[in-house]
């Protein structure tokens, strides 16, 4: 490893950045995490994370400290025209997670509890460093140029580089292009303070669906009470696309409120700007040793609140695999070959995921705040007249939680993943095995109840670990110890007859599947991605 100032160098401490430094660490990997911005508070504009995300980061040890910090059943006051409709988003109808809910919650919260994990590991993160050029070494890895604290330019070299930079990401440059459009819109943020004969429910979020676009009233404002979230059409001012722009004065706030029909009088604005909406992709997410994760792979409107769950998402898929192939290095062969399934399996799997995303987002986007003529007739007629379906619709539980699990990406499968491999043999696989149904190669394992080691357990529990799982039915002959390791565990489940197993990646889903324990198979596998070596 000699050579390396770091195996992983991190561009960006948000959300994205901070989770995959975590990730990384936690699977072997020595890592450094640089950040421009020399204090670590930014107003959020995320304030969503997602069932799946939550159980994607319970691994990390984050959870607990997450849900103390959110709110797991925000009340919800729905304003369809003239119509108001009360919602209460408690849990869903989601078997198969400890994550039944959303969870309401500020970005900046997020990202406290994800730096004050990295410091109990020892990284902290190092802000007022600006990574001002990047490059590919002739040998293998890259180095970052860095400026910052009236420092001359130093320079950082490392075997993998993450792009977690942003919309306006520096990294993208030296990997790939920017694909997709504007919107017409621009969405405004702004922390306020109403006045007392404000007629609005303490604690309730206010959520207007308006024929001009979408305004929002969250009781989790950072400078003040209430943060404020709403889109209007864009205006002549240019500034760069997902950079917060000018302030927005107290009377064009008031005006949207007035607008969106919403009894409140602003007394204070503590805090405001505009941030042009896009949607875009980029056209690689890797290139050599450089990486894409999070808003400088993909851009989104606010629609959904995809946009830091999606980042998210990345860094857990991308943290274990650039720790593993660091810790390969040149003698294990994966490191040095560029067309090594387990780094290539990173762009596969999150830009065709992303991208899924991007449609989902746009389509949503549409429908809630596009100035397109038929958008504006829907939500201004149309909309207000389906009101009363509303709590109807929201009883439908089954109907309800198939929308979470779109949302959430609990639907999410890595199918074409090259390290996503079934085994097959003239046996016929037992069913209801290691699940009520078959986990092919590429889904997400769901927290069952399971017998293991004499106890009753939900499997996530048994993978709130780093490392790689592999799964053994009741009659499945042990696997190898030589096959094992710090970061290969293996677990038996006595109560899932057969004699099959499944592996079980570090971000949750299934790798291999296998109808017995498959010797050269899993000695392959483990090979593809590292932690063998022999």
């Amino acid at each position: 490893m000699t050579g390396f100032d770091t195996d992983v160098l991190v561009v960006g401490a948000g959300t994205t950045g901070l989770t995959l430094a975590l990730q990384a660490h936690d699977h072997g990997a020595r890592v450094r995490i640089l950040e421009r911005r020399p204090e670590p508070f930014r107003p959020s504009r995320a304030m969503v994370v997602h069932p799946r995300t939550l159980e994607l980061l319970r691994p990390l040890g984050v959870t607990d400290a997450l849900l103390g910090l959110g709110d797991t059943s925000p009340s919800v006051r729905l304003h369809l025209g003239s119509r108001k409709v009360a919602v209460s988003v408690d849990r869903f109808d989601l078997p198969g997670t400890a994550f039944p809910h959303l969870l309401l919650i500020r970005q900046a919260d997020v990202e406290a509890v994800l730096s004050a994990a990295l410091a109990e590991r020892g990284i902290l993160v190092e802000r007022g460093s600006e990574v001002v050029r990047v490059a590919r070494l002739g040998g293998g890895g890259a180095r970052a140029v860095l400026r910052g604290d009236d420092r001359p330019e130093r320079e950082v070299r490392c075997r993998y580089l993450a792009g977690c930079d942003g919309p306006a990401s520096l990294v993208r440059r030296s990997v790939g292009g920017w694909l997709g459009s504007d919107y017409a819109q621009e969405m405004v943020l702004a922390d306020l303070e109403l006045g007392a004969s404000t007629a609005l429910e303490p604690g309730v979020a206010q959520v207007v669906v308006g024929r001009r676009g979408l305004v929002f009233l969250f009781t989790i404002g950072e400078r003040a009470g209430w943060r404020m979230l709403a889109t209007r059409p864009a205006g002549a001012d240019r500034q760069p696309f997902g950079q917060p722009g000018p302030t927005v004065p107290a009377t064009a706030l008031q005006s949207l409120l007035d607008e969106a029909g919403l009894p409140a009088r602003i007394v204070s604005v503590a805090w405001s700007t505009q941030v042009r909406l896009q949607h875009r992709l980029a056209s690689r997410f890797s290139r050599g040793p450089l990486f894409l994760a999070g808003d400088a792979a993909h851009a989104h409107s606010p629609a959904g609140a995809q946009g830091m769950n999606a980042g998210i998402h990345d860094a857990v898929n991308l943290g274990w695999k650039l720790a593993f192939a660091a810790a390969a290095g040149p003698a294990g062969s994966l490191a040095a070959l560029p067309g090594s399934a387990l780094l290539d399996s990173y762009a596969v799997e999150r830009r065709r995921a992303d991208a899924a995303v991007l449609r989902l987002t746009h389509a949503i986007y549409w429908a809630e705040a596009s100035l397109n003529p038929v958008a504006q007739l829907a939500r201004g007629v149309l909309v207000p007249m389906a009101a009363p379906l509303v709590p109807w619709l929201l009883r439908r539980r089954r109907l309800t939680a198939a929308g979470v699990r779109t949302l959430a990406a609990f639907r999410l499968r890595y199918r074409h993943s090259p390290l996503s491999v079934e085994v097959h043999a003239s046996l016929t696989p037992v069913r209801g095995g290691l699940a009520r149904r078959v986990l092919r190669p590429g889904s997400r394992v769901a927290d069952t109840l399971v017998r293991c080691e004499g106890r009753r357990v939900r499997l996530h529990e048994l993978l709130a670990g780093p490392g790689v799982h592999i799964l053994l039915q009741a009659n499945a002959r042990p696997v190898p110890e030589r096959l094992l390791g710090a970061l290969t565990h293996a677990y038996r489940l006595a109560d899932r007859p057969g004699t099959g197993m499944l592996v079980v990646r570090p971000d949750g889903y299934v790798a291999l599947r296998a109808p017995v324990v498959d010797e050269p198979n899993l000695a392959a596998w483990l090979r593809m991605v590292g932690l063998l070596v022999s």
